[in-house]
């Protein structure tokens, strides 16, 4: 399916192909009315053994507006298509004998249904209600999608991975958009910050590996490990699991924790002992060769006032050495910086296309807008309070705010990075309906009448 090159379709070009690559797992139930009354869902195309729902298709199209894209049909044809060309990828990965681990899938699932667990405040109970599902129902269900996800990321991957993008082919597809349908961007700004992990004293560290040690005793003891992990593990994922972690292999987990499960022998539970997370104490409940299958318990040492006083007084020294050009921030945010993911783009926010000219009214945090809010063009704030994202650890931060650009038509000066990531997506874009046009006559596919103006197989 061609689509028109404007202003509507630049950003879809640089986000759609992120379609073949997210498993749709529907938030609700549809329902297709019938006479005498009314069915749940609608198979709409079928490719082999694989189906495409109307409820999947949906739910794509919902994320699609909330990304902030304009309604079509067009771009509704244009998600079932992906979603079309991920099913003929699955297939014939199968026919081409391409596989995915079944501890990669079960990885991938244990991980997705820990986040999809946390957006409903860890309740089962209130996840099973949303979906009127059962917790095994729903993650059977997700399992299969994550499997077919994994199998269209590797042909995708094996289609689009010698596909480069040339300057002059970014010039060239800048060059094919109407000036007057070139997008208009709003205000962006290059943003940095530097984070620095207040560190636990040993007075706190030892606290919680006491209160470890006391829940490890009564364990041994006769106490049920699950029902302790619920009411005392800080991981919030213990209140479904109860602390048991699934298989993983070599790699998978934080090194400490790795190498904690391959020192246990089965059934033997682990002195307390700590990682990025904070103090855990282990239970090896299995292994199998590379893989092992564990649950734990893990509690979070707390830094105090003082503790979080340091870190302030740490970076409003690294602040006043910036201020004073006796260090330039880039090169304190990559020495010093906590935040890894700043910290490897030199102390900058990015987008997710990796550029570091950020959208302040849609991707800004807006916690930091409200820090640059008050800040002057080029000035650091002061040491603020900080959580990190990953390790929900305390900190403190300092943001600097180098750079604003106002809202502008899109430019190659000011838009580069932009315009080569929607410019390699549309090349990718091409090699895979190549390769779809080519791969379709080796399967079988179907499509629901309702859907042919879409001519997914013409």
């Amino acid at each position: 399916m061609k689509m028109r090159l404007n202003k509507k379709n630049l950003r879809f070009w640089a986000s759609s192909f992120a379609i073949l690559l997210t498993p749709l797992l529907a938030t609700g139930q549809t329902t297709e009315k019938k006479e005498g009354g009314f069915v749940l869902d609608k198979i709409i195309a079928k490719v082999d053994n694989y189906i495409v729902l109307k409820s999947e298709l949906e739910s794509a199209y919902q994320s699609f507006l909330t990304d902030g894209n304009p309604g079509s049909e067009e771009a509704k044809c244009g998600l079932l298509n992906r979603m079309v060309m991920n099913k003929v990828m699955v297939a014939k990965a199968e026919i081409d004998s391409v596989i995915v681990t079944d501890l990669e899938v079960d990885q991938n699932t244990t991980q997705r249904m820990q986040i999809i667990l946390q957006n409903y405040g860890n309740s089962q109970e209130e996840l099973e209600r949303n979906y009127g599902k059962t917790f095994e129902q729903i993650k059977a269900e997700l399992h299969d999608q994550i499997r077919e996800q994994l199998l269209g990321r590797e042909m995708t991957e094996r289609i689009t991975k010698d596909i480069t993008i040339t300057p002059s082919e970014v010039k060239k597809f800048y060059n094919k958009i109407p000036s007057d349908s070139l997008p208009f961007y709003s205000a962006d700004a290059v943003i940095g910050q530097i984070v620095k992990v207040a560190k636990v004293s040993a007075q706190q560290k030892n606290e919680a590996k006491s209160k470890l040690e006391d829940l490890r005793s009564r364990f041994l003891n006769g106490e049920n490990w699950n029902e302790l992990a619920k009411k005392y593990s800080e991981d919030p994922s213990a209140q479904s699991n109860g602390g048991e972690m699934g298989y993983f292999g070599r790699g998978s987990m934080v090194p400490e924790y790795e190498a904690m499960a391959f020192k246990l022998t089965k059934g033997e539970v682990s002195h307390p002992f700590e990682s990025q997370y904070g103090y855990h104490i282990m239970q090896l409940i299995d292994r199998r060769g590379n893989e092992y299958n564990s649950r734990h318990i893990l509690l979070k040492a707390i830094p105090s006032q003082a503790d979080i006083q340091r870190a302030t007084f740490y970076l409003d020294s690294l602040r006043r050495k910036i201020q004073k050009d006796s260090i330039t921030f880039e090169q304190a945010a990559k020495l010093y910086s906590d935040d890894k993911e700043t910290k490897g783009h030199t102390g900058y926010f990015t987008d997710s296309d990796g550029g570091t000219k950020i959208a302040i009214d849609k991707t800004l945090d807006p916690a930091v807008y409200f820090v640059i809010d008050t800040l002057k063009l080029g000035s650091i704030s002061r040491p603020l309070p900080y959580r990190t994202k990953d390790t929900q650890q305390e900190a403190v931060r300092i943001i600097y705010f180098k750079a604003k650009l106002p809202p502008h038509q899109a430019n190659l000066k000011d838009d580069w990075h932009r315009i080569q990531s929607a410019a390699l997506a549309e090349k990718k874009d091409k090699a895979i309906n190549k390769w779809f046009i080519k791969s379709r006559q080796d399967v079988f596919i179907n499509i629901d009448p309702n859907y042919k103006g879409c001519k997914i197989i013409e």
